[in-house]
């Protein structure tokens, strides 16, 4: 089946904010450890999450330096987390990921 670049973006981002929301992968190493993307895909497709309207804010933990922290999905925007939550198999088929 092709699929286009615009599909896999999509569901790359509905992916990302899926395994953040669950608190599946929350850090960039986790991503990359979950889905097997390089680090500056993880790193991107994070920041664009916002082009979709979708909230993700870092959360610096306590008492530590640096990057130290968590991402966390404050709101979704326009997009139904349920039905992300529901194609998880199908996604994850597009996007060639475990």
């Amino acid at each position: 089946m092709d699929v286009s670049k615009t599909r896999t973006s999509f569901y790359r981002r509905l992916y990302v904010a899926w395994l953040i929301d669950s608190a599946t992968a929350t850090s960039v190493p986790a991503l990359m450890a979950a889905t097997g993307m390089p680090r500056r895909t993880a790193q991107d497709t994070v920041a664009a999450l916002a082009e979709l309207d979708i909230d993700c804010q870092f959360q610096q933990d306590d008492g530590e330096r640096h990057n130290a922290g968590h991402y966390e999905i404050r709101a979704w925007g326009a997009i139904d987390k349920h039905w992300v939550g529901a194609h998880l198999a199908q996604i994850r088929a597009v996007l060639g990921y475990p």
